[in-house]
């Protein structure tokens, strides 16, 4: 069903206590004037004809938003599962999954932001047309790299809080598979042009810290070998196979289309021991991070509904997850593994008085085994509470959309098949030495 239209109080004449032709009236003026920008009222100098200013159309910033519905795609290894999948045609089934799990019409959302990483100009317009949006529905592209889609989120609660939308949709997707090449330009008329990677952050590679030296330098300081890291891959593997006999994924995942292979994640690596081990380091030939131990660029989407007060209580209440508090930080580039904690410290510092161990679960789109360790170890995170259900490492890294996954796994855990109260956080991070955390309540 649709939302009906934020209504708006009827325009009111009110009279300024110091009416007067003199530069104190305008200036009692400003001072009301400022303290009724939040209602819908007309207000004049009782002394003059001519009306001073109007707020009618002024909306009311409401008081909280929620997310009431969160989906995603199963995600697909480049070249395989979405292999032939555009932006959109990936994104498009997301968005009518969550709205009817939210039971809006499509002409119901006021916004789209979404994040990506990878496709260029505004793919945000371009998902909501296919997904038959209105076409007067603004649309939003964010790219924070791989913090693009959480951030895309917490735009879209900022938003709704501030009052300048009531449904917004929100999230982010990545197709690698179909995204459009990059090519170098060459720098004088001898030189051919080259590609650049899909994870590229910079136009070669000794411009920026590779992400797997950051992690290793990590994994240095930390004193986490590749036995270690090794063991955490396979126990992440364990828990995502776990959730899956569980069917805690069913009603998480929207498959594409009606076959199993849609319905569940696509993982790089075999599940076993022998098969983790068996993958050489990224870096020799010391190196301790592999392809079994790190998460692999993969293609998803991910999508939450985010509404007012007024529409939550409309539509009856129904579970949902209320953001609490958020953050961001920056780290020397070289040191980009460290940014989700660095983030989670700042988050915690915000939270002053606010009780950790209340945190029941936390998100994160681990690079690297060696990073999820460091997280663990830095602030005091229990193993059953960090990715309770397998992490990035199972599932892939869809670069823009993997912060939006995030939240829709704690949409899951605590709103959907959770009872109760519940806290989690989601952290993540980005290439160039960027962080993103954000705690939420379930409602």
């Amino acid at each position: 069903m649709s939302h009906a239209i934020l209504s708006r109080a009827p325009a009111r004449r009110e009279r300024c206590a110091n009416a007067t032709d003199s530069a104190q009236c305008h200036q009692h003026f400003a001072t009301f004037l400022l303290l009724r920008v939040r209602s819908s009222a007309v207000v004049a100098c009782a002394d003059h004809d001519a009306t001073v200013a109007s707020l009618a159309m002024s909306p009311t910033p409401t008081a909280s938003a929620y997310i009431i519905a969160a989906r995603r795609s199963a995600l697909g290894r480049v070249g395989g599962l979405h292999r032939s999948r555009r932006l959109e045609e990936l994104t498009a089934p997301v968005i009518a999954a969550v709205l009817a799990d939210a039971r809006l019409a499509s002409d119901s959302v006021d916004e789209i932001v979404i994040g990506n990483a990878s496709a260029g100009g505004n793919p945000a317009r371009i998902i909501a047309l296919a997904a038959g949006l209105p076409e007067t529905a603004p649309a939003l592209t964010i790219d924070r790299q791989c913090g693009s889609g959480l951030d895309a989120i917490l735009t879209a609660i900022r938003t709704v809080t501030a009052g300048d939308a009531e449904v917004i949709l929100a999230g982010g997707a990545e197709s690698l598979s179909t995204a459009p090449w990059r090519i170098a330009k060459p720098r004088s008329l001898y030189q051919m042009p080259h590609f650049i990677g899909i994870d590229a952050h910079a136009e070669t590679a000794s411009e920026e810290p590779l992400a797997y030296e950051a992690s290793e330098a990590l994994a240095r300081r930390f004193r986490i070998g590749r036995t270690e890291q090794d063991a955490f891959a396979l126990k992440s593997h364990l828990k995502a196979e776990s959730a899956r006999q569980s069917r805690r994924f069913v009603g998480e995942i929207v498959a594409i289309r009606a076959n199993a292979e849609e319905a569940r994640d696509q993982s790089a690596i075999g599940p076993s021991l022998e098969d983790i081990e068996r993958e050489q380091p990224f870096l020799q030939p010391d190196g301790t991070l592999t392809p079994a131990n790190t998460s692999l660029p993969h293609d998803g989407a991910a999508i939450v509904v985010v509404v007012s007060e007024r529409v939550w209580q409309e539509l009856g209440r129904p579970r949902a997850l209320r953001l609490l508090a958020g953050a961001a930080q920056g780290v020397a580039p070289e040191s980009e593994a460290d940014a989700p904690i660095a983030a989670m410290q700042r988050l915690y510092a915000r939270l002053n008085g606010f009780d950790r161990t209340a945190v029941g679960v936390v998100e994160m789109s681990e690079a690297s085994a060696a990073q999820a360790l460091a997280l663990m170890r830095s602030l005091a995170i229990k193993e059953d509470v960090l990715n309770p259900d397998g992490g990035a490492i199972v599932r892939g890294h869809p670069l823009g959309a993997s912060g939006a996954v995030l939240v829709v796994r704690l949409f899951s855990r605590l709103a959907r098949n959770g009872a109760g109260a519940g806290y989690g956080i989601a952290t993540q991070g980005a290439i160039g030495g960027l962080g993103l955390a954000a705690l939420f309540e379930a409602v």
